[in-house]
């Protein structure tokens, strides 16, 4: 069984476009005729750019390749042009297409994919969600409303969910780490406190920052936000200083995570080597895929820390989470985005219930792609899939940033 063919569809989900303006789905075809299914996630390239890179790591380092041989492809495409050091743009090309192999793997042998990584470990996974706006809410003023916070969190935890995350300190800014304004503080202490407050002891607070504070700015917030004793303290500072990051874990009493940003093994062991953080959040349609993440899960069990796949993309890259969640020994949760088009572009085939996700029985990722749908809704705007601003934090009339992502660029 050889990788023959590839085809990359890049959809646009339907406003307000929780999960990103779009996302990289890459479909390979092996010469017998089995079809895997992978997700690329966002890169610091436009998607018609990103296909080129995908089709060229294809070309280049997996067609004609036997999809069993994981490591022989990884170590070609991260050694490509005489690097050998983690690239994002080109590991998110190749973590989309492993994911595949994976699912192409599963479909052969009949298998789901957790079955060929160790097997089962959880019989479920536990689901974490951010808070997003009722049906009822203003969805501008959602973002910095405390009560609405609230009462979204309320409506979470009736659904079963026992986690819930927010990030009401902004700005989401290009210019780096910055200390927070006064009313970044007060405010993120209101929402800590009216979520606890609807929440009580059921759900656990993860705080969200996006990287946006300085050192010294993580550790005054960090400290404001103790008393609600969040689970985790996401991202407080820029992924890429991990001595500062370190430095936060030592002044604040709330558990750091961080990954999302990261790629390979070779940026996470700096991080649990450091004790930056005791929650990884790989995206495994960014960092080297599923096999990598799982020498990223085995090393972080020597650390004692906890992995939480994170998700902001589409279905298929939550597949992938899933079957490395229900496959490692120190899984603490996994995100989950819950709308119609993530349910319908993979016709319902995992879903959330009671704030858990049960291990699919399914062969390959367990997922049926809408591959009609997928076509059916295009992406054409020139937006990435995540943007930041160039406004710097604002000390006088407050901070707020517009979370998910509108039709048009920003």
């Amino acid at each position: 069984m050889k990788l023959h063919d590839l085809d990359v569809i890049v959809p646009a989900p339907p406003a307000p476009g929780w999960g990103g303006r779009y996302w990289i789905l890459v479909k390979v075809t092996t010469d017998t005729g089995i079809v895997g299914w992978g997700e690329c996630y966002a890169a610091s390239v436009g998607p018609e750019a990103m296909v080129a890179v995908i089709e060229d790591v294809f070309a280049r380092h997996m067609a004609g390749q036997n999809p069993e041989d994981i490591e022989l492809m990884f170590r070609r495409v991260y050694s490509s042009g005489f690097t050998q050091r983690p690239d994002l743009t080109v590991m998110g090309a190749f973590s989309g297409l492993e994911i595949a192999c994976w699912d192409i793997l599963g479909k052969d042998r009949d298998r789901p994919v957790y079955a060929l990584l160790g097997g089962r470990m959880n019989e479920r996974v536990r689901a974490y969600t951010y808070l997003y706006p009722l049906p009822h809410h203003d969805v501008s003023a959602f973002w910095s409303s405390p009560e609405m916070a609230a009462e979204s969190a309320a409506d979470c935890v009736a659904r079963g969910y026992t986690a819930v995350k927010f990030d009401p300190a902004g700005p989401y800014t290009m210019r780096g780490g910055h200390m927070p304004a006064m009313g970044d503080i007060a405010l993120s202490v209101a929402f800590c406190k009216a979520i606890r407050e609807a929440v009580g002891d059921r759900a656990d607070l993860l705080f969200g920052t996006h990287g946006q504070f300085s050192t010294a700015g993580a550790i005054r917030l960090g400290q404001a936000l103790e008393p609600y004793s969040p689970l985790w303290y996401e991202e407080p500072i820029p992924p890429d200083n991990v001595a500062e990051m370190a430095k936060v874990a030592g002044a604040v009493r709330i558990p750091i995570a961080t990954g999302e940003r990261l790629t390979t093994k070779a940026e996470f062991a700096p991080v649990l080597r450091a004790g930056a953080a005791t929650i990884m959040q790989p995206a495994l349609g960014r960092a080297g895929g599923i096999w990598e993440m799982k020498k990223v899960a085995a090393m972080a069990e020597v650390y004692n820390a906890q992995m939480a796949p994170h998700l902001y993309a589409g279905p298929v890259e939550w597949a992938a989470n899933i079957h490395f969640a229900v496959s490692i020994p120190n899984l603490l949760m996994a995100e989950t985005i819950e709308t119609p088009f993530h349910d319908q572009l993979i016709k319902g085939s995992i879903r959330v219930e009671d704030g858990f996700v049960t291990a699919p029985t399914a062969p390959g990722l367990g997922i049926e792609v809408d591959e009609a749908l997928a076509r059916a809704h295009p992406y054409t705007d020139a937006g990435l899939h995540l943007e930041m601003r160039d406004a710097p934090c604002d000390y006088v009339d407050g901070n707020a940033f517009e979370r998910g992502a509108p039709a048009s660029s920003q």
